[in-house]
């Protein structure tokens, strides 16, 4: 099971100003916490508590589908096109970085076995819009359409445009390069999907856009490039077993909800960094950022208040961001929880060869780039701690399906928890809509003239 060490929070450690005194701490919210985990296992089967996605790791009917329809596909595409944005793409991006083998599309179609190379458009740049699509042969290329609502504008502008490529290049057959994935019964891709004749999967209900991963959302790029998605799974079942304690000393998505929450209000550490040293978990980061910032960041509570509450999630990469973070980590305002994930075991070791004796760099060889890496992560838990600076290293064995299920669902419920100890709505997004409303005005959306008439006034001044 993955590893969680908080030791480095401790006021033993980094003494009183900046750090918690964890045991006592454990023992005030002990009961809280263990109210809020059963509220949450008790609440996730009811409708509009949007606690779904706590049951996605045992859907197995949503599994046999998707992998029914990988099979079906395997060895028809030559690419895969994943048109999506947010939760929409960050998850399946996120897996797919981390468990496809490094330079997955660089690989020959041999060396992938057949499976197709992956692309997630998750964004509207007109330029990289026209060089992917230059690049890419849209006839031999499933094109996996990803919006609950169906009226995401930047999704289904994309979708709009794909579209009609595919349709100029393959006529009335080009919705067989098409699988949607969508509200099971309203919506507009729901009813162009139902019009038009595409393959379909469902986003349950009750389950918001960066809770979905473990959904058809994220299962089914995943299944379509070859990844093992029962490993996920298993992962998944294994890691709600254990979160289901109510004991805050054995649930360690309870212990860092209550860490960060604690340093955020008592201490000022209002900034949660997350740091894996691995490049292939990287979209991780992106992914925790999204999950983190959306749905922590809010200026009501449950009760109506003014609180505008949420830590500012940050990304950095080890050890890249070595050299362009800890500076600031380190010696700068100490605001800030730093979060390491290690990896114990990598699929490679790679050695140094012992060349350059005679030089400053001769120490290096016979060592092996593995060494080097985690002796990094090492000396940055370590220099951080000489600055008094909060961190928490979660570890993992290796990197795969099983350990990633297990990492991300651990963070999705330690983000619920987060969000009951800040007595706030965690699974709305106010603040995204507005601007979701704002774009529809803009753009001549009917119903929105008013919007749009208020907004041309204000961009003239501003």
């Amino acid at each position: 099971m993955i590893q969680l060490n908080y030791r480095n929070v401790s006021s033993e450690i980094i003494g009183d100003e900046h750090g918690l005194n964890i045991d006592v701490e454990f023992e005030n919210y002990k009961e809280q916490i263990k109210n809020i985990i059963a509220s949450l296992n008790q609440r996730k089967d009811k409708p509009e508590q949007w606690l779904q996605w706590m049951n996605l790791g045992y859907n197995e009917e949503t599994l046999w589908y998707v992998k029914e329809y990988a099979s079906m596909v395997q060895g028809r595409f030559e690419n895969l096109l994943v048109l999506g944005i947010g939760g929409s793409a960050l998850g399946g991006m996120a897996l797919s970085e981390a468990l496809l083998s490094p330079y997955w599309n660089y690989l020959s179609d041999e060396e992938r076995g057949g499976y197709p190379r992956i692309f997630f458009l998750d964004n509207i740049d007109p330029d990289s819009m026209t060089g992917l699509f230059k690049m890419l042969d849209l006839s031999k290329t499933l094109v996996n359409v990803i919006t609950k609502s169906g009226d995401t504008a930047e999704t289904m502008s994309q979708f709009m445009v794909v579209k009609d490529i595919l349709e100029r290049e393959l006529g009335d057959n080009y919705r067989y390069n098409i699988v949607a994935t969508t509200d099971k019964k309203i919506g507009i891709l729901r009813q162009i999907s139902e019009q038009e004749g595409y393959k379909t999967f469902v986003i349950p209900d009750d389950v918001g856009g960066r809770f979905s991963v473990f959904s058809a959302v994220g299962l089914l790029p995943l299944a379509l490039v070859g990844i093992d998605i029962d490993s996920i799974v298993n992962g998944i079942k294994d890691m709600d077993l254990a979160l289901k304690n109510t004991d805050i000393r054995e649930n360690i998505a309870a212990q860092n909800a209550l860490i960060h929450y604690l340093l955020d209000v008592k201490k000022g550490k209002n900034i949660s960094v997350m740091m894996p040293y691995s490049s292939r978990l990287r979209y991780v980061a992106d992914w925790y950022v999204q999950l983190w910032a959306e749905s922590l960041g809010k200026n009501k509570d449950l009760d109506g208040n003014d609180v505008n509450v949420g830590p500012t999630p940050v990304k950095a990469i080890g050890a890249t961001d070595q050299h362009s973070q800890i500076q600031l980590y380190n010696e700068g305002l100490n605001n800030k929880i730093i979060n390491f994930i290690r990896v114990k075991n990598f699929d490679s070791t790679l050695e140094i060869p012992s060349i350059f004796e005679y030089t400053g760099i001769g120490y290096l060889g016979g060592k092996t780039i593995n060494q080097l890496l985690n002796a990094e992560a090492d000396s940055t838990r370590v220099s951080l701690t000489d600055y008094n600076r909060p961190n928490v290293t979660i570890s993992i064995d290796k990197i795969d399906g099983y350990h990633l299920g297990q990492l991300l669902y651990m963070f999705e419920v330690q983000t619920a928890i987060a969000g009951e100890l800040y007595n706030i709505n965690a699974f709305n997004q106010p603040g995204v809509e507005q601007a979701k409303n704002y774009t529809y005005a803009l753009m001549g959306r009917a119903g929105y003239e008013g919007s749009a008439e208020m907004l041309r006034g204000k961009l003239a001044v501003l």
